[in-house]
């Protein structure tokens, strides 16, 4: 009979990240080893692609190895914030992805027709009216509307870059929307 005991000791993940942090190679190696199989189901469940959620977890795990100095434990647990990581990772991921294969189908479809659908002047008065009516917006509503259709943010990302409410960013949005709806016209 030995003397070991009969359940292995928890794993500290905080420990491991603040290890990160102070740039030791072991301590991200050691964490892939305890939560890899785990966080690669998350990116899996997300992307639902294996080659991808392999590609997302290797992003992922770098994006630790680079970000763990701002792991904060006063604002949650390091398990917690490394499965987040891997998450908005994913996430990222299938959104550029959905970027691409939507740009990717315009250009096919502008290519099928013959002729121009907008003449080179149209579509630069387009664009001028569309940058005075952003123009005539408050800052908030203006840069709202750009993070989301530029960017490609969520509501969320949004909130954090302005560092306002959620509930005001997602009313900036849609007020600032019907503004240019009515002043496009």
């Amino acid at each position: 009979m030995t003397d070991a005991p009969a359940f292995a000791p928890a794993f500290d993940h905080e420990a491991t990240l603040l290890a990160c942090a102070a740039g030791e190679r072991g301590a991200l190696q050691r964490l892939y080893q305890q939560e890899g199989r785990y966080l690669l189901g998350v990116a899996l469940r997300i992307v639902r692609d294996r080659a991808l959620a392999e590609d997302v977890l290797h992003d992922a795990f770098l994006n630790i190895w680079t970000r763990a100095a701002s792991f904060d434990p006063s604002r949650g647990a390091a398990r917690g914030w490394i499965f987040t990581v891997v998450r908005h990772t994913a996430l990222n991921r299938l959104r550029a992805l959905q970027h691409e294969v939507n740009a990717g189908d315009d250009l096919e479809e502008l290519a099928d027709h013959h002729e121009p659908a907008v003449q080179a002047p149209e579509w630069q008065a387009d664009l001028g009216r569309l940058e005075d009516c952003l123009g005539q917006l408050s800052e908030a509503k203006r840069a709202s509307i750009v993070y989301a259709y530029v960017d490609g943010c969520t509501h969320t990302e949004i909130a954090e870059r302005l560092k306002a409410p959620l509930g005001s960013v997602k009313a900036w949005i849609k007020r600032g929307l019907a503004a240019l709806r009515e002043c496009i016209g």
